[in-house]
């Protein structure tokens, strides 16, 4: 890494030109401007765009804490991934007593990807999409500061699976975790990444869903087998302060879902046994009824809340990007919304319920569609019960090759 790109702010115009001497008998950093007053910080940052930024509290014009609320997150790249193996309705109707008109009726999956290589996990796909975000965006591996995985399918439970992507892209520098909200993963992981940027301490943040759902999917149960597919998609985060980000979250959690969606077995309260492997208790266990009634609920009444909270009607909102979980939800979702289908962003039809992947996956499918300055609504609903919506106003034009 080169110098250290250091900007600082103070009223006090000893104390500034003292940290500006101190910064510039350090070889290791660089002064690239002073400012005396909160404003012409602002526009310092928007100007220079330096590494670290030191900042007096109380000054004219802006205050520090001021300056800080004015630097969001943006999304600057996408990257996705989904394996080679198409696993149509057909055959699922083979394994178990179903067909495709009951499968695309009832859910709305034509076709999904599963991961059927031997020996690969959660990992392999999260680093094709990563590697991929990476090449498009330009990033050097040494400038990522931290990488978070959602993921309800982790390679083992320990260690982390952002820890083992974080060996394979060689991140010598990134600190990695996983965030676990079942099928909100990536929906809470914008907003915790989004907090990380905007404490000001981190440049380049990557945040990638990934599951691989047919490792626990029961595939002798007609009811869940349709449903799920395997995948992985990543976004690069990065400071801006323009009009343009991660706007806003509302972000929700209720644990009485817990008897409704859940594997029964593998965790600490029930431990494998040659009983639980015997029961198919490694599977997901899901009572479809009451989960669709819940999810229908909680992502409309969360969706037209943002809406609502930020001022965006059925026409100032450009697109809504749901969880792609069962086509009915959604379009309960655009109805509440009183958005067009045109404006809602799917392709549950090609992949079904990827889980942490599927809102990431969407972007990546339709990125050519989105222009700097769109108004997107993400809503999600998952096992816990978790569920939520975040608005983000797009960062760029199309797609990034």
């Amino acid at each position: 890494m080169g110098e250290i790109a250091v900007a600082i702010a103070d009223d006090n115009e000893r104390i500034l030109d003292l940290l500006g001497e101190m910064i510039e008998n350090n070889k290791e950093m660089k002064l690239v401007g002073k400012a005396n007053n909160g404003e012409d910080m602002y526009h310092l940052i928007k100007e220079k765009e330096p590494d670290v930024v030191l900042l007096d509290l109380i000054m004219p014009k802006l205050d520090g804490l001021s300056v800080m609320e004015k630097i969001n997150a943006v999304i600057t790249g996408v990257g996705g991934y989904v394996p080679d193996y198409v696993l149509t309705n057909d055959e699922i109707s083979r394994m178990v007593d179903t067909n495709d008109e009951w499968i695309m009726t009832r859910i709305g999956v034509k076709e999904r990807r599963i991961l059927n290589e031997e020996g690969l996990g959660s990992s392999y796909m999260a680093r094709k999409a990563a590697k991929q975000l990476m090449q498009r965006t330009g990033a050097d591996p040494d400038d990522i500061d931290l990488v978070i995985v959602a993921t309800s399918t982790p390679d083992y439970h320990f260690p982390s699976t952002a820890s083992i992507l974080c060996d394979k892209l060689r991140l010598k520098n990134a600190y990695a975790f996983d965030l676990q909200a079942a099928c909100s993963g990536f929906l809470y992981l914008m907003e915790t990444a989004a907090n990380f940027i905007r404490s000001g301490r981190y440049k380049k943040v990557i945040i990638v869903g990934a599951d691989k759902m047919s490792s626990m999917v029961d595939y002798t149960d007609r009811a869940t087998c349709p449903i799920f597919g395997d995948g992985a998609a990543a976004f690069m985060l990065e400071p801006t302060t323009e009009d343009v980000g991660i706007m806003d979250a509302i972000l929700r959690t209720d644990g009485k879902g817990l008897p409704f969606l859940h594997m029964k077995a593998g965790g600490s309260v029930c431990p494998p046994s040659y009983f639980t492997v015997d029961n198919h208790m490694h599977y997901i266990y899901q009572e479809g009824r009451t989960v669709f009634k819940y999810a229908v609920s909680n992502m409309s009444d969360v969706s037209a809340a943002i809406a609502e909270k930020n001022g965006l009607t059925k026409d100032s909102i450009d697109w809504v990007i749901p969880h792609q979980a069962n086509l009915r939800i959604i379009d309960a979702v655009a109805h509440r919304l009183e958005v067009p289908r045109e404006k809602v962003l799917i392709n549950i039809e090609r992949y079904g319920n990827t889980s942490a992947a599927t809102l990431p996956l969407c972007i990546w499918d339709f990125e050519d569609k989105l222009k700097k300055g769109d108004n997107l609504i993400f809503t999600a609903f998952g096992a816990g019960f978790t569920w939520g919506a975040v608005y983000v106003k797009w960062g760029y034009d199309g797609k990034k090759q």
